[in-house]
């Protein structure tokens, strides 16, 4: 029974949070929809059926690295820079945490392309071919689980995540609950265009591209701040406030080389 308990507040919390991102996006979606979508479109269960097994999975997973990185901080680190950390203002402490975090959340991001074992599971984030704020949590529990981890786990063993102090309660909260809510935006089928405010924090469009089944989509991998893509060489935003025509995992027809045809070699026409 007291296994059971965990499993049942995490639905209740996931339900509540359903509820909240429906009631935000489910009319921005319709009043603003960047494409023609249905809300009960075909995919939904299984898209709820994600949402809900990767919310109750990473929480029950991530519980454990999460405490082996608070114990490894205090091996690892020097008690004068733990003590230094925990006497930091609080909007230090949760501006650092939003960095390393945005940081760690990247190169796992951009592992998940660049490594095969990684993408196997990465892949299936990619498969939809149409954009809207659930498909976010459309994604293989190994990948949202490797993602987190690089994210908060240097959080933890840099002593910005210490449970014995206000500000390491509160940061680590603020970055999941940010990078959650701010996850489910970049992937809403909003055409809204944020002009120099996309250059700051990532949008839409930015992350639109990500998910362009035409192109390299090995960019955009930043959640939140486009500038640390621009740090590692893998940013794009057209300026002409162009959008993916298309999304999802490109065919090994799309991949393979246009045949060249010869100026005089005339065409062939179906009889």
């Amino acid at each position: 029974m007291s296994n059971i308990q965990p499993i049942f507040r995490e639905v209740l919390a996931l339900c509540a949070w359903l509820v909240i991102l429906s009631v935000i996006f489910v009319p921005l979606e319709r009043l603003f929809a960047l494409r023609p979508n249905k809300i009960w479109r075909p995919a939904i269960l299984q898209d709820l059926g994600y949402y809900f097994f990767n919310g109750i999975a990473a929480a029950l997973v991530l519980a454990i690295p999460i405490s082996w990185a608070i114990a490894g901080s205090h091996e690892i680190m020097p008690d004068a820079y733990l003590r230094w950390i925990g006497s930091l203002p609080m909007w230090a402490t949760i501006l650092a945490t939003f960095l390393v975090g945005e940081v760690g959340f990247y190169w796992g991001h951009r592992l998940s392309h660049e490594w095969g074992p990684l993408w196997y599971f990465h892949a299936v984030h990619h498969e939809p071919t149409h954009l809207d704020f659930l498909v976010n949590t459309r994604a293989s529990p190994v990948d949202i689980i490797f993602t987190r981890l690089c994210g908060l786990v240097p959080v933890y063993l840099l002593g910005l995540g210490n449970p014995n102090t206000s500000s390491g309660q509160i940061a680590p909260l603020l970055l999941l609950i940010g990078g959650k809510i701010w996850s489910f935006f970049i992937h809403a089928n909003l055409r809204w265009r944020l002009g120099w405010f996309e250059k700051v924090l990532s949008s839409p469009r930015f992350h639109h591209w990500h998910h362009a089944r035409l192109g390299p989509i090995n960019r955009n991998y930043a959640p939140m701040v486009p500038f640390v893509d621009k740090l590692f060489g893998t940013y794009h935003l057209p300026d002409n406030g162009s959008w993916p025509e298309r999304y999802g995992i490109r065919t090994r027809e799309e991949d393979a080389p246009v045949p060249e045809v010869k100026a005089d070699q005339p065409s062939r026409v179906a009889s």
